[in-house]
């Protein structure tokens, strides 16, 4: 996929902070609902945010592939985290830039008091874009 990335000037550089200004691709939109810190059954895998946001990648990934998708797809996502503070951003930069490197997508992180379900502490969705032409 020709998926483009813009970090103007007169912007701040905002890969240290784990997104990109502007990512644009030409193709279908896939958009992913909330994934979380969840097994199969749904139940939060983990009482630790660190754990619940490595679930919650290996669960977006899961569901691009689904979708004959792959993390490069992703030109946006939302994230959510209970509690946030520093280091939980920390967390989140580490899986970011494994994921996607300085490459990054689109993003808005919002800090909320609480989620879904007792226990969650993290949800991320996804806007992804299948290239033209493939199915």
């Amino acid at each position: 996929m020709t998926r483009s990335i813009t970090n103007p000037a007169g912007l701040h550089n905002p890969t240290a902070f784990g997104y990109s200004h502007i990512v644009s691709a030409p193709g279908e939109q896939v958009f992913i609902a909330g994934q979380y810190g969840s097994d199969e059954t749904g139940a939060v895998v983990s009482e630790d945010f660190a754990g619940q946001v490595e679930q919650t990648f290996a669960n977006l990934r899961t569901a691009l592939a689904a979708a004959g998708l792959g993390p490069s797809d992703v030109v946006r996502i939302g994230t959510y985290v209970v509690g946030h503070d520093q280091s939980r951003l920390e967390v989140l930069l580490e899986h970011l830039h494994a994921t996607w490197g300085t490459e990054l997508p689109a993003q808005t992180l919002i800090g909320v008091a609480s989620l879904a379900l007792p226990g969650m502490l993290f949800e991320m969705d996804a806007v992804a874009v299948r290239p033209a032409g493939h199915a």
